[in-house]
């Protein structure tokens, strides 16, 4: 992983003789044309809002290219942030790199980027922070999982949906783990600086990135609230020939209802792909399971709630993501309330 870039330049358009740097006339050797100056473009400011894994982890990279400033309301992980810089641990060695840090609703100077990468039941709670922050010409980014997100942040939001993954070690602290594409309903600019600090980025279109949403949904119904209840990592699943049924048939629930909204999905057959993926990540922990752990609020409801609830809009029923849905609702009550170590 590229975690180092030199600082994108351009040409300035001038040679030294006040000419317009167009090549030498015919005939001419450009053997004795000096070189030409070069300027750097000014350096994109970016707001990430959010200060948990993935927050820290593209804040990291991102830093090599662009201004970036994390908020948030996470007050151990702003002060860590602020005193030693974001722990990034990649393949057994650990770096630190220098980023601000402010709590939501600190005054920031205008940004050219906001990138949304809060869980999903913060987004109404922050939604209205972001015209604030935002430049004239800035957009809005959405990295976040599940459904509903793009609709609360307002008109300037763009969906997007990545593949690279990250375990919060402590604050301001992450683990890098699998690392996949990241694509974007956003400006070829913005697409390119992500190229730049180390992702794999690719601009698509609106309905592109509506399938690609509606996909990754399809992989975490099957995974996510199953790994939690369990507590196992996503490779255990398919040691274990009853939950391996469940996560085929809650990938199963959510590509039918997909289908009957409209949305062709990126793959024809979601047992196959569920299975592929759990294999692919076998030794990772969902996010939902590392909420859970913590006795954190879950996305479950964005996930396995919003397909139950688009399933009955179009009359598609959802058993088990229903059932997973409620189980992951009852464990976080019972965490709550003290009754679970």
């Amino acid at each position: 992983v590229p975690w180092i870039h030199r600082p994108f330049v351009i040409s300035s358009g001038k040679s030294n003789s006040g000419n317009t740097g167009s090549r030498p006339a015919k005939g001419k050797t450009s053997a004795t044309t000096k070189a030409l100056p070069v300027t750097e473009i000014p350096a994109m400011r970016i707001v990430i809002v959010g200060t948990g894994a993935m927050a820290c982890l593209f804040a990291a990279r991102l830093a090599s290219v662009a201004h970036v400033t994390l908020t948030g309301t996470w007050s151990e992980a702003i002060a860590s942030i602020r005193k030693r810089g974001i722990l990034v641990e990649h393949e057994n060695e650990t770096r630190t790199f220098a980023a601000a840090a402010a709590y939501i609703g600190t005054s920031l100077p205008a940004a050219d980027l906001i990138l949304v990468l809060v869980k999903s039941w913060q987004t109404a709670s922050i939604a209205g922070y972001l015209e604030g922050y935002l430049a004239p010409e800035g957009i809005i980014l959405s990295l976040q999982n599940g459904l509903g997100n793009i609709e609360l942040l307002g008109p300037k939001a763009c969906p997007g949906v990545t593949a690279t993954g990250a375990t919060l070690v402590g604050p301001g602290y992450v683990r890098t783990g699998g690392t996949g594409p990241t694509y974007m309903v956003a400006p070829e600019q913005v697409a390119e600086l992500f190229r730049r600090a180390g992702f794999e980025c690719h601009r698509c279109e609106p309905h592109e990135a509506e399938s690609l949403i509606w996909g990754k949904l399809t992989i975490s119904c099957g995974i996510n609230a199953l790994t939690a209840i369990l507590r196992v990592p996503n490779g255990e699943l398919l040691n274990r020939p009853n939950a391996a049924d469940l996560m085929a048939r809650a990938a199963l629930e959510c590509y039918e209802v997909a289908r009957a909204r409209g949305v062709e999905l990126p793959f024809s057959d979601p047992v196959e792909r569920v299975r592929e993926v759990a294999l692919r990540t076998a030794a990772n922990r969902s996010s939902m399971l590392q909420d859970l752990l913590r006795g954190a609020p879950t996305e479950c409801d964005a996930i396995n709630g919003a397909v139950v609830g688009e399933g009955k809009r179009f009359g598609i029923p959802t058993p088990v993501n229903e059932i997973l849905w409620q189980l992951i609702q009852s464990a976080v009550h019972q965490k709550r309330s003290g009754l679970q170590q």
